[in-house]
């Protein structure tokens, strides 16, 4: 008896969107094995391959599926292609955030620090590692766009997804950069909520999800009534990342829970804690975030100070209003179904997690 599943489940749409990644790295393997560009191909399979979510082409192939787009090996294809463009985002911010882990396993600058090592060739490691996994990441990005055009969908469709894909990107680098002056800036929660918006809110659930109704021919007012349900949501998902980012548990989240505080990342919920914390515990603050020898006990210092200040609570209620708008938001959308039904499982996934 042949048995047939339904294509909901979000875990055997990931593996459909990895195959469809699989077969598009495998495709661009080194014609010449010995031209010494295979252990970038290799780098970049196994970063791309190795973990993730998959939340964006998922808010993707959910937007399509809203809007009357059925299922098929082209909309996998067009979905897939995010990922690799996620990949070129993390592998960057990364490189910027001088992070050491990344799902479990060395970040792609640090495996290429401790290659270089191992091989005892001259020059610096560190700015090796840097460099070549900077390039990796303007791979990621150039691939994306093949994957996306060479998805297979009619040019029309495929040049109105490619509007909003071409925004994404924009936005994330811009986001990226105030990232990098907001480091260096007020530390105030609108510089720290500009930042969340466009550097990740957008891009993993907005754009996708728009790219997705876009791509099925969706009305572009009705494309646009989608930022209704995705920047609410998206910015939900960052602020949980950011509190992961210091209580998450290194073994659950694969990254560590020093690096946004060794850096001074310029967080939500680190504005809140700094406007809340009584004038010892600000000034203390002052002193260990962005300290880049903060050990464990300084961190646990600084997890107290945002607890006792109420900031950690703050945000969990922020999280809480913004997915709640989220949901409202959809249920006015005139999504079919499986689509609506799928996309509220995957807001509260995006909010209510560990990792």
């Amino acid at each position: 008896m042949t048995v047939t599943v339904a294509p909901t489940d979000p875990a055997l749409l990931r593996g459909r969107f990895d195959a469809a990644l699989a077969a598009f790295l495998d495709a661009r393997e080194p014609d010449r094995p010995d031209d010494g560009t295979g252990a970038v191909h290799t780098a970049v399979r196994w970063f791309v391959l190795a973990g993730g979510k998959r939340m964006r082409p998922l808010f993707c192939y959910w937007g399509w599926r809203g809007f009357g787009g059925p299922d098929a090996g082209p909309i996998v294809t067009a979905a897939a292609s995010l990922e690799l463009f996620h990949a070129f985002a993390l592998i960057h911010d990364d490189i910027v955030d001088r992070s050491d882990r990344r799902r479990g396993a060395p970040t792609l600058h640090r495996f290429f620090t401790d290659l270089h090592a191992r091989s005892g060739r001259p020059g610096d490691p560190a700015a090796f590692g840097r460099q070549a996994a900077l390039l990796c990441g303007d791979l990621c990005a150039t691939w994306s766009a093949q994957m996306f055009h060479g998805c297979g969908l009619p040019p029309e469709r495929l040049r109105r997804g490619h509007v909003l894909l071409a925004r994404m990107r924009s936005e994330v680098i811009a986001g990226e950069y105030l990232d990098v002056v907001g480091a260096a800036g007020d530390g105030s929660m609108a510089s720290a909520l500009t930042v969340v918006r466009l550097k990740t809110a957008r891009y993993t659930v907005t754009r996708p999800v728009q790219i997705g109704a876009a791509l099925a021919g969706a009305p572009p007012e009705e494309v646009a009534a989608l930022a209704g349900f995705g920047d609410p949501l998206g910015d939900a998902f960052q602020l949980r990342d950011d509190l992961l980012g210091v209580f998450g548990d290194p073994a659950v989240t694969g990254k560590s829970n020093l690096d946004d505080l060794r850096e001074g990342k310029p967080t939500v919920l680190l504005a809140l804690a700094r406007a809340s914390a009584s004038p010892a515990g600000a000034a203390r603050l002052g002193e260990l975030v962005g300290d880049p020898g903060l050990d464990q006990a300084g961190a646990a210092e600084v997890r107290g100070i945002v607890e006792e200040s109420g900031a950690r609570e703050a945000v969990e209620r922020m999280i809480r209003t913004r997915a709640d708008a989220a949901l409202v938001a959809l249920e006015a959308l005139p999504l079919g179904e499986p689509a609506r039904r799928v996309l509220t499982g995957l807001a509260e996934r995006a909010v209510d997690r560990h990792e």
